[in-house]
């Protein structure tokens, strides 16, 4: 194969046929390739580099991670293949010079094949660092947007970022692909039958994908929330595309997949930051009612485990078998398991202790038994003096 400028170029040095003639030609070649890699290819770049740093990056629409990348080790690269493609120009036109143009011809003819490949190597290696780049400036921006809204929690954001960047990732792949002439029809067919294959096994991964993203956008709950899920009551300590977890007040980690979750009854116990109460107690119906709700209700008050506002209320509940039932009602404050446990128990020691107290009566259940007048009340059984009804022996018998 001929190329136009090597030919020109041999035409040019054919008329350094002495030896003096190509050792100088040389000398002049060697020295221009020299003063070009050492001096004029550095300051170039670094010229141009610092223009677009200063005149486009320094805008003020451009994200500060970009304008503050480190650009040292893409200059120093652009500066070393220049560097390179000199040398490499001045090697093969000294070949000329001294005659070795069928050398020079070969060796252009395998960097015409080698050159491409580079080229498509370095466009990938580009779209990798752009994806990389993008994806940081993604994050950082992200997690500006979630500080400053209330729109998006973290687990919003985690999951809008982890869509971007497989989003970013896949673009960068296929353009890849695309750079070095793969096929991508085929490999759009063969994705689209895996993804059959994929979704008919796994069904219920691909369900608790889907809840999860419902479960992102509906927010019924938020990390650290209390909540009762199917049964399934703790603190919620992770919640990912696929599952939820929660940590029961015994320090177990129930796993519950997003699929059920989305289908459960969910009940938020700290949606609104406060929880409410309440403990049933009896007292004797002997006793006098308004004073045992006023007892009831001053014992509540000393307790400072529980919120003043809302205030606590005794509300008469029932009227049960042995005592009139007084259900007492409270708040607590940033709600918890152990929180609730701790006020629960605070409350059934001030209102046992202010009853004792009061001479209150708690009583404990009990029965009245009655006879029915038609078969007479009750009787003694037949026996001796004490009422106690004699034993019959073993061999003691009944006539018909």
């Amino acid at each position: 194969m001929q190329y136009a400028f090597l030919a020109t170029l041999r035409e040019t040095l054919e008329g350094f046929v002495t030896v003096e003639a190509r050792v100088a030609a040389t000398v002049v070649l060697l020295t221009a390739a020299s003063v070009t890699a050492l001096l004029l290819a550095p300051r170039t770049v670094r010229i141009v580099h610092r223009v677009v740093r200063d005149r486009v990056l320094g805008d003020e629409r451009v994200p500060v991670e970009v304008s503050e990348f480190d650009w040292s080790l893409p200059v120093t690269s652009i500066v070393r293949t220049l560097q390179f493609a000199v040398l490499l120009g001045a090697g093969l036109a000294t070949l000329i010079v001294w005659g070795y143009v069928d050398v020079a011809l070969a060796a252009v003819d395998a960097m015409a094949a080698v050159v491409p490949r580079i080229v498509r190597l370095a466009v990938s290696i580009g779209l990798v660092g752009a994806a990389l780049v993008a994806i940081d400036v993604l994050e950082s921006r992200l997690d500006d947007y979630a500080e400053e809204s209330d729109a998006i929690n973290q687990h919003q954001k985690g999951i809008v970022f982890r869509v971007l960047q497989v989003s970013v990732l896949v673009a960068a792949i296929v353009g890849g692909l695309t750079v070095w002439g793969v096929n991508l029809g085929g490999l759009l067919v063969g994705a689209g039958f895996l993804g059959i294959v994929v979704g008919t096994a796994a069904r219920s991964t691909i369900g608790s994908l889907i809840a999860g993203f419902v479960l992102m956008f509906s927010r019924p709950f938020e990390l650290g929330d209390w909540v009762e899920v199917d049964g399934e009551e703790g603190i919620v300590s992770d919640i990912t595309v696929i599952n939820t977890r929660i940590r029961t007040a015994g320090g177990e980690v129930v796993v519950i997949p997003n699929d059920r979750v989305a289908n459960a009854v969910v009940t938020n116990l700290t949606r609104l930051g406060q929880l409410r109460l309440s403990v049933d107690v009896g007292v004797d119906y002997d006793a006098d009612l308004a004073t045992a709700e006023t007892v009831v209700d001053d014992a509540l008050a000393d307790v400072s485990v529980i919120e003043d506002n809302p205030q606590p209320q005794v509300v008469p509940k029932s009227l049960g078998d042995s005592a009139v039932v007084l259900e007492c009602r409270f708040w607590i404050d940033t709600p918890s398991a152990p929180k609730r446990t701790l006020a629960t128990a605070a409350v059934v020691r001030a209102v046992k202790t202010a009853l004792d107290e009061a001479e209150i009566k708690i009583p404990y259940p009990q029965r009245e038994v009655t006879g029915r007048e038609e078969t007479g009340g009750f009787r003694v059984a037949d026996g001796d003096e004490s009422g106690h009804r004699p034993v019959a022996s073993p061999d003691a018998s009944t006539d018909d």
